[in-house]
């Protein structure tokens, strides 16, 4: 890790999508760089194994971003400095073989829980008087590509989100932004990388010839949490070894 140790000392930082891949890494730096760290995802055995692997401070949820109950506890905290918005989930198929159950799902997942989330999130930066969101977008969020409609559309959405949110919150000293990585080797991604032929694509699209790994991505997130980029808001940090570039 090449931040300071006390780089977010003092900020209590909550992150979806905790348990697994960027999430965890994110939770874990995080943690490293002195934040308070509220982790939050479906599965308690994967908070549980994040948190062992923790040497600061992680206080899990178990919780499901697309329930009320998990908005109401967030929008009743204290105080929050830091929200890193990472849930989310793929369909991937040709837009014809696309079924409602699918569409439902990634809007749902993608959009409007995010949405939920970081309303929720307002209320406790407010008390604050200052906070930093990051809504986990992706380099779908700024091209297209065959089978990927629904995980473009929902990630063109953050996009668009993220801007408004920057305009309208930043009278409040809440700065919002976006990091989009390109494909990133995690549990979700990984049995599609494991394709030859989808691996061929994806490295032919990627200038610097090699995949991102979680800590690349949650470098990013963490940068953008920090005083490091007090004046950085309504933008993107790209982290997609130049696929968006072409």
């Amino acid at each position: 890790m090449g931040f300071s140790p006390s780089l977010l000392d003092g900020k209590k930082i909550l992150i979806t999508g905790a348990g697994k891949g960027i999430g965890r890494a994110c939770a874990l730096m995080a943690s490293e760089c002195g934040a308070q760290v509220i982790a939050v995802a479906r599965t308690e055995s994967d908070l549980k194994g994040m948190q062992e692997c923790c040497t600061g401070s992680v206080e899990y949820w178990v919780g499901d971003v697309t329930r009320d109950e998990l908005c109401n506890r967030i929008h009743n905290l204290d105080s929050l400095d830091g929200l890193i918005n990472n849930a989310g989930l793929n369909r991937v198929a040709p837009m014809i073989e696309q079924t409602d159950e699918n569409i439902d799902a990634v809007i749902q997942l993608n959009i409007r829980s995010a949405y939920k989330i970081a309303q929720a999130a307002i209320s406790p930066m407010l008390r604050a008087q200052s906070g930093s969101i990051v809504n986990m977008s992706s380099q779908m969020g700024f091209v297209g590509s065959p089978g990927r409609t629904l995980y473009c559309m929902s990630k063109h959405a953050i996009e668009g989100l993220t801007k408004a949110m920057a305009v309208e919150l930043g009278v409040s000293n809440i700065r919002v932004n976006t990091v989009a990585p390109t494909f990133i080797k995690t549990p979700m991604t990984e049995p599609m990388l494991d394709d030859p032929e989808f691996r061929k694509m994806v490295m032919s699209n990627i200038p610097l010839n090699h995949l991102g790994t979680v800590d690349d991505v949650a470098n990013a997130c963490i940068f953008l949490l920090s005083s490091l980029s007090n004046t950085t808001t309504g933008s993107c940090v790209k982290v997609d070894g130049g696929w968006t570039a072409h």
